[in-house]
C-alpha cells in the first residue's frame, strides 16, 4: 500500500501564504496608491524631474559600499549560478548613484532626476514596516550651492502636500556637528554622528565635545546657540531661501542621517498621526558616485517612505462613471462594438460569462456599475442602445454618441464647485 506524506498532501490541499513581511494589495488598495503615486509624480515632473529606474537587483558589493559590512544581514542575498553576489536593492539611492556614474556623468549638470520602486530588507517584521516596501526619491545632481538644497526641500514639501499630508520639516547641518567633533579621529566622529541619530545622549555626552553637542540639539533657540560657527553660513542661506519659497521648518541639530556619506545640510519630515514610527521622509547632500569609480559630485536628495504615507492619509479618489454593457439575443457582436467605442471614453465592461439579463443586471448592482447599456434586437436595428441609470433606475433608448453625452453631463453635474 502507498503511504503518502501528510504534510505533502496538506499543502495540495491547503492555500499557500504569501511569504512573512509582505502583503496582497486588492484592487481598492491599488486605486489609492496610484492616485497618491500620480500626485508625486505629477508635482516632481512640474518642478523639471526626469524619471529613472534601475534593476531589483544589484551587486552586493554597490551596498556594503555605501553602508558598510553589517549592512548584509538585513538583505536577501544570494550567489548567482555564475558565482555573483548579488542582493535585492534595500534602498534606492546607491542604484542611482551608480546608474549615474554608469550612464550619465558627462550629462548636462545640474541633472534632475526621480525614481519610484519596491525595495527588500530582511527584517523583523512589524506593525508599519514590511520585508517588501516601496520607496519614492529625488536626486538633484551637480551642485553644492544651498540654492540646490532649499529647492530640493520645498519640492519635498510640495510633494507631500500635493496628497494632503501636513508634515513638521526639519532641517539640520552637519557642518555645524562635525566642527564640534574636528580634533577626533574619523572613527570617533563617524560614532557621534550615529550616536546623534539615535538620540542616545547618554553615550554622547561620554565623548569630547559631547556636552556641547547635547546644548546645541536641546538649546530653545539653536540658531543662536550655533552662531559661532563659520560652517552655519551654508544653513543660513538655505532657510533664508526656504523663507523665500513659503516652507514651514523647524531648525534641528538632531538630525544627523547615521550614514557619512551626507556632508552638510540634512532634513527629515515627520507627520503627527502615524504615532512613534512617524518619519515618512529623510534626505540632505551627499557625495556617493565615487564609491562606485565615478567622479566625486555634489548631490542633494531625499527617500519618500510611500507605505508610510499611504497609512498617513486618505485620499478621495475621483471614481469615473462605470457602464456594463448588457447584451441580449442575436445583439452580441453590436454590443461588442457598442463597448468598443464607449471604451474610448469610459470604464465599460461587457458580460463574458453567458447570464441572463437578469441575471446581468443583478450583477451590474451588486458590482457597483453606474449604468447598464441594455441592447437587444430593437436596440440593434435602430442603432439606439436602453441606457439605465442603476441609481434611479430610469432608462431612455439614445444613440451612443447621445448616450456618452449624458454620462459626461451627469460627471459634469456631480463635481464639486471650485
Amino acid at each position: 500500500m502507498k503511504v503518502t506524506d501528510p504534510k505533502v498532501t496538506a499543502g495540495k490541499n491547503t492555500p499557500l501564504a504569501r511569504p512573512r513581511g509582505t502583503r496582497d494589495l486588492l484592487p481598492a488598495e491599488m486605486k489609492r496608491r496610484r492616485f497618491v503615486e500620480s500626485r508625486l509624480r505629477d508635482v516632481a515632473e512640474r518642478w523639471g524631474y526626469q524619471e529613472v529606474a534601475t534593476p531589483a537587483f544589484e551587486p552586493l558589493e554597490l551596498f556594503t559600499l555605501k553602508s558598510g559590512e553589517a549592512i548584509v544581514d538585513e538583505l536577501y542575498s544570494f550567489t548567482d549560478k555564475g558565482g555573483r553576489p548579488l542582493a535585492l536593492r534595500p534602498e534606492l539611492t546607491a542604484p542611482v548613484a551608480r546608474l549615474y556614474v554608469n550612464e550619465l556623468q558627462s550629462a548636462p549638470k545640474p541633472l534632475k532626476l526621480y525614481y519610484f520602486g519596491d525595495c527588500f530588507r530582511y527584517e523583523r517584521p512589524q506593525s508599519g514596516r514590511y520585508r517588501q516596501f516601496w520607496q519614492f526619491g529625488i536626486e538633484l545632481i551637480g551642485s553644492a550651492l544651498p540654492e540646490a538644497d532649499a529647492e530640493v526641500i520645498a519640492l519635498a514639501q510640495r510633494m507631500l502636500r500635493s496628497v494632503a499630508l501636513d508634515v513638521d520639516m526639519h532641517v539640520g547641518s552637519l557642518d555645524v556637528l562635525r566642527v564640534m567633533f574636528c580634533d577626533l579621529d574619523d572613527e570617533t566622529c563617524a560614532l557621534a554622528m550615529r550616536l546623534i541619530d539615535k538620540g542616545d545622549f547618554d553615550r554622547l555626552g561620554e565623548l569630547p565635545g559631547g556636552d556641547r553637542a547635547i546644548d546645541l540639539i536641546t538649546a530653545e533657540d539653536p540658531l543662536s546657540e550655533a552662531q559661532n560657527f563659520v560652517a552655519l553660513d551654508h544653513l543660513l542661506r538655505v532657510l533664508e531661501l526656504l523663507d523665500t519659497l513659503a516652507v514651514s521648518y523647524t531648525v534641528d541639530f538632531g538630525i544627523a542621517r547615521g550614514l557619512e556619506y551626507y556632508t552638510g545640510t540634512v532634513f527629515e519630515a515627520y507627520a503627527g498621526t502615524l504615532g512613534a514610527q512617524n518619519q515618512v521622509l529623510g534626505g540632505g547632500s551627499y557625495r556617493l558616485s565615487h564609491l562606485f569609480g565615478g567622479q566625486e559630485v555634489p548631490s542633494t536628495g531625499f527617500g519618500i517612505g510611500f507605505d508610510r504615507i499611504m497609512d498617513a492619509v486618505n485620499p478621495s479618489v475621483p471614481e469615473p462613471p462605470r457602464l456594463l454593457v448588457v447584451p441580449t439575443g442575436d445583439a452580441r457582436i453590436y454590443a461588442l462594438q457598442v463597448a468598443n467605442e464607449l471604451r474610448s471614453r469610459f470604464v465599460t465592461d461587457i458580460d463574458v460569462m453567458g447570464r441572463s439579463v437578469r441575471a446581468q443586471l443583478t450583477y451590474a448592482n451588486s458590482a457597483g456599475f453606474d449604468y447598464a447599456i441594455i441592447i437587444g434586437k430593437k436596440e440593434m436595428e435602430t442603432s439606439k442602445p436602453t441606457l439605465r441609470n442603476l441609481k434611479t433606475g430610469e432608462q431612455e433608448s439614445f444613440s451612443v454618441q447621445q448616450i456618452i453625452d449624458r454620462v459626461l453631463s451627469s460627471v459634469e453635474v456631480s463635481q464639486p464647485s471650485r
